[in-house]
């Protein structure tokens, strides 16, 4: 029983992360999203945004 858990819990984890990371790119107009992994496992998610301003 403690495997399906175990195995619910990571599949709803990995749903979580690429859920966060398609709303991040979703937000950006200019800029780059970073996906910092250790240990094969996503620790991180790192969005930097650049504001472009038209001087035409």
């Amino acid at each position: 029983m403690n495997a399906d858990i175990k195995t619910q819990s990571q599949a709803l984890l990995k749903n979580t992360i690429a859920d966060q990371i398609a709303q991040i790119v979703q937000g950006i107009r200019f800029g780059s999203v970073e996906v910092v992994i250790h240990d094969g496992k996503v620790v991180q998610i790192e969005r930097k945004e650049k504001i472009r301003f038209d001087t035409k």
